[in-house]
């Protein structure tokens, strides 16, 4: 299975990278998965520019493929007045409406107050809802003050978060069928073959 992790931080090391990195581990204990980490902050230019030409670099393009084609993803956002960043909406802005249909998702966010926590709920859920992902329930956000001093040193209840919200993803990860097998039972037959089909044999 592939996990692909979309990170949105803008600095490095930024506390959206260290979050995405604890939630992948957490995953990867329950579910074997080949990991790859996302940094926004290297495509914002490509990004930018897919807006002005109408299309993406490779670079952004092999990105949008590997998001595409994941069989989960993990998506992390610093909170910025209130709801996700630019540069994380402007991501998913460029990704074909649909393509995320019935991905298993896990959200989560980072931001220097638990006071912006419900922007999971009133900002994060409502973008993937639209985009037709499977979100799982528990959605994990990290304050300045839920870091411990050391790198996995968890405070206020952020370390269970994290252990749950793993879990839900790893355990649709694991029921999911195959993306093969779910695109030949979404294939189109054509009118003609299905009139064919109706006719009596004699």
């Amino acid at each position: 299975m592939k996990l692909v992790v979309v990170t949105a931080g803008l600095t490095q090391p930024s506390s959206s990278r260290l979050l995405a990195d604890r939630l992948a581990e957490a995953v990867t204990r329950q579910a074997q998965a080949e990991v790859r980490v996302i940094e926004l902050r290297d495509l914002a230019v490509d990004i930018a520019n897919n807006f002005v030409t109408g299309f993406p670099n490779t670079r952004l393009r092999e990105v949008i493929e590997a998001v595409t084609e994941a069989d989960g993803l993990i998506a992390v956002t610093p909170i910025f007045s209130g709801s996700y960043s630019g540069l994380f909406k402007s991501f998913f802005d460029v990704i074909d409406n649909g393509a995320l249909a019935g991905k298993p998702v896990l959200i989560a966010a980072t931001g220097g107050t638990a006071r912006h926590s419900l922007a999971l709920e009133h900002a994060l859920r409502p973008l993937f809802a639209y985009l037709r992902a499977v979100v799982v329930p528990t959605a994990v956000y990290a304050a300045s003050e839920d870091w411990g001093g050391a790198a996995d040193a968890f405070t206020n209840g952020l370390g269970p978060r994290i252990a749950r919200a793993a879990e839900e993803l790893a355990d649709l990860l694991l029921h999911r069928r195959p993306r093969a097998e779910t695109e030949k039972e979404e294939e189109v037959v054509p009118f003609e073959q299905q009139l064919a089909a109706l006719r009596p044999l004699g």
